[in-house]
């Protein structure tokens, strides 16, 4: 059965730190290979060296394609590729983004749920939205430990808070501990192998690069009248995800926080590119009224100045609408966590 030999950790905004300490923490003798994919600008921060010098006497790689998967090593995501662990090496995915991100949170720990099962422990750290919540739960679904950063302690609480409100985890514990807790778990023998749920399998090929087409996407999720804010195809629900989560036909993924963070900026612009047009006609509506007075059209001129009036009153309407969608919607939401009534 081995031990826990594959830990994976996903964070995003605030995640850096933990990290660090996580790393620092972990003894030189780890008898597990520990994987990390930060929703972060890699190239721009340096994160390779930041790792490096975090993790003490243990490697640590920017993963590659065929590279081998030995215990005592860290293995850092390259920029643009997903993540995947398959028995024994590492391959790397060019298939369509997830939450927006290549590379991902989700596929990495579903990949490693599916080659590693109950071997596996997950880790998620600070960030924002809900990432990672569902390939934790692939990760519990096939046995493995689930391990979140405890939201008091992260910079950004809302990944820690959704993974908790998606799993049932093993433990909720300051960065601090994470690393003790992890050395622990390592060296303890992994739970009973469980059948791994075909789905997960599904959606690692499709984070692969793997043929994505309707018929695939049906094995696992039902059509929904909504359409994907990257290529404009159909989404459909994904049966029993926790959380709530939509692909497209292309296979993009989103969790319906980050699809509804999406929509929020898509009809923030429709109504900025609306109000510019209206308010724009109303100013040439004005002008052709003074252009009627100025003629001695006086009917005409009154037939503007209305029109003028009436694009106007549209335009203040929108300028509401644009101020009120900007707002979050937790801030408009009474006591009862509801809607108030208009």
């Amino acid at each position: 059965m081995g031990n826990r030999d594959i830990i994976v950790i996903g964070g995003s905004s605030g995640a850096t730190a933990p990290l660090k300490t996580i790393l620092g923490a972990l003894p030189p003798d780890l008898p597990a290979a520990v994987f990390i994919v930060l929703h972060i600008p890699a190239r721009s921060i340096g994160i390779l060296s930041t790792v490096a010098s975090a993790a003490g006497s243990l490697p640590v790689h920017q993963a590659a394609d065929g590279m081998r998967i030995e215990p005592g090593n860290i293995y850092l995501a390259l920029p643009d590729h997903h993540l995947i662990i398959t028995q024994g090496h590492i391959r790397l995915g060019r298939g369509p983004r997830e939450n927006m991100a290549r590379p991902a949170i989700d596929p990495l720990f579903r990949s490693a749920a599916a080659a590693y099962g109950s071997r596996v422990i997950g880790v998620i750290l600070s960030g924002l939205l809900n990432d990672g919540a569902s390939g934790l739960e692939a990760v519990k679904r096939c046995g493995g430990v689930a391990i979140v950063q405890d939201p008091a302690d992260a910079i950004a609480d809302e990944m820690p808070r959704s993974a908790l409100e998606a799993v049932t985890v093993d433990l909720s514990v300051p960065s601090a501990r994470i690393g003790d807790v992890l050395s622990d778990l390592a060296r303890e023998a992994a739970g009973p192998s469980v059948p791994i749920p075909p789905d997960i399998r599904l959606e690692v090929d499709i984070a692969a690069g793997e043929r994505v087409d309707s018929e695939v996407v049906r094995g696992f999720a039902e059509p929904a009248a909504l359409t994907c804010p990257a290529c404009g195809g159909v989404l459909s629900s994904v049966k029993g995800s926790k959380p709530l989560r939509f692909r497209c036909q292309v296979g993009h993924s989103y969790t319906s926080d980050i699809l509804a963070k999406e929509q929020e900026s898509a009809v923030d612009e429709a109504l900025r590119v609306a109000l510019r047009v209206i308010e724009e006609r109303a100013e040439l509506v004005s002008r052709m009224a003074e252009d009627g007075r100025r003629s001695g059209r006086r009917v005409v001129a009154e037939m503007y100045e209305g029109r003028a009036i009436e694009y106007r009153q549209y335009a203040d309407t929108l300028r509401r609408a644009v101020l009120q969608s900007m707002e979050p919607l937790g801030s408009k939401l009474d006591e009862g966590g509801q809607l108030p009534e208009e």
